[in-house]
């Protein structure tokens, strides 16, 4: 079974707050969202190994630790997962990012593909598929399962807000695949939207709600 992380620190806790308001623009959402996706990497790498590395101090020689060898692929769900890959491109400089196209069909609520350009290694790569909202779970069991279909072992999602109704299917779909969040919600509405949530990620991140 996967596992679920919450990521509950304080700073993002206070951010998230902020970003549920109806009343935050566009551009302090934007920012806010590129802040907390730096703050999640954070946890999402947290297990990376580590090597011995021998360097130069201005005093003495030193023997401090590197990350051992994790290639890194950045894989957002258009449009609203680009929000998060600045954030994490921050924290990681040299991972390789891909897109995978999907969106909600407005009658059956079920994800719609229509795009995928992801790194050539991307089999050889750490894969993180960002999207703000985890909802029905349906495009990302959809993503997961496109990057799995390269041959990639090695996934994660990481999300800003999740409904119980798109974890279940994430589990139960793929259940190698960990999920880190920083908030669990209540439900999904009628309308496969989050509740309390913070509406429609792509639209304020964009300006075109």
């Amino acid at each position: 079974m996967s596992t679920l992380h919450i990521v509950d620190h304080p700073m993002i806790q206070h951010k998230l707050t902020i970003m549920r308001d109806k009343h935050t623009t566009t551009k302090d959402f934007r920012e806010l969202l590129n802040e907390i996706s730096l703050l999640l990497g954070y946890e999402v790498t947290r297990d990376f190994p580590l090597e011995d590395c021998e360097v130069e101090t201005p005093l003495q020689h030193y023997v401090g630790k590197m990350v051992s060898g994790k290639k890194v692929a950045i894989v957002p769900i258009l449009r609203a997962g680009l929000g998060m890959v600045d954030g994490l491109l921050k924290l990681m400089p040299v991972a390789k990012v891909g897109h995978i196209g999907l969106y909600r069909d407005a009658t059956t609520h079920n994800p719609v593909f229509y795009y995928c350009k992801l790194p050539k290694d991307i089999e050889q790569r750490f894969v993180i598929i960002t999207d703000p909202m985890l909802a029905t779970g349906g495009s990302a069991c959809d993503a997961v399962e496109k990057v799995k279909s390269y041959g990639c072992t090695n996934i994660r999602i990481m999300c800003l807000v999740a409904a119980p109704e798109g974890i279940a299917r994430v589990q139960r779909e793929h259940p190698d695949v960990d999920i880190y969040t920083a908030a669990l919600d209540d439900c999904l509405n009628e309308n496969a939207y989050i509740l309390p949530g913070l509406g429609d990620a792509g639209d304020r991140i964009f300006g075109t709600k």
